[in-house]
C-alpha cells in the first residue's frame, strides 16, 4: 500500500472535500458573447476608420462637453498620459477639439468637433443595428430584462457606467 493511501486511511485524517459544483456557465457566456459582440462591433466601426475605443471617448466627450483631459482620465481609471495619447489620435483625425479652460489656462477642455458629431451620428446608426444583430433572438420584454439584468451585475462588481474598463489596459498611444 503506498505512503499516499495511508495516510488517507489513517484515523483523524479529514475526507477530501466534494468536488465543487460545476459552473453554470453564465460568466462564460457573458465571456463569449462580449467577445463576439466586440469583435463585430469592431469590424462595423473600422468602415469609419475609428475603433471601440475611440467611439467610447467620443461619447463620453459628448455626454458632457467642456470636461478636462484630467477629469476624463478620472472617470475612465487610468493615468493623465493615457488620455493625452488617446486624444491626441483623435485631434489628429479632427474629431476632437481642446480649448484651453477660461477658468485654468493650465487645463484644457474636451470638445467634440462638427465632423466628431456628425461621425458619432453615424456611429449610433451601427450601434443600434449591432445590438438588433447580436440580440435577435429575443424579444423587446427579453432584451429589456437582460439589460436589467446585467446592469444589476455590473454595478454588484463595482463598474462605472457606461466606461469599458479595457481603457486601463489599453497601451499608450495605441488602441486596438
Amino acid at each position: 500500500m503506498s505512503s499516499e493511501r495511508q495516510a488517507a486511511d489513517e484515523p483523524g485524517e479529514p475526507e477530501p472535500a466534494p468536488p465543487a459544483r460545476p459552473p453554470r456557465g453564465a460568466a462564460f457566456l457573458l465571456t463569449q458573447l462580449g467577445t463576439h459582440a466586440a469583435e463585430r462591433f469592431a469590424v462595423r466601426v473600422a468602415e469609419l476608420g475609428l475603433t471601440p475605443p475611440d467611439i467610447g471617448l467620443l461619447r463620453t466627450i459628448a455626454t458632457r462637453p467642456g470636461r478636462s483631459q484630467r477629469a476624463l482620465a478620472a472617470e475612465l481609471g487610468v493615468v493623465p498620459s493615457r488620455v493625452v495619447a488617446l486624444i491626441d489620435h483623435l485631434d489628429g483625425k479632427g474629431l476632437v477639439e481642446r480649448r484651453r479652460s477660461t477658468e485654468d489656462r493650465r487645463n484644457h477642455e474636451l470638445y467634440l468637433s462638427e465632423e466628431g458629431g456628425r461621425l458619432l451620428g453615424e456611429v449610433w446608426g451601427i450601434a443600434a443595428a449591432h445590438e438588433d444583430d447580436i440580440l435577435s433572438a429575443l424579444d423587446d420584454g427579453q432584451r429589456d430584462r437582460l439589460t436589467e439584468l446585467l446592469g444589476l451585475v455590473a454595478a454588484q462588481q463595482g463598474l462605472t457606467p457606461g466606461v469599458h474598463p479595457g481603457y486601463r489596459n489599453l497601451p499608450d498611444g495605441r488602441r486596438s
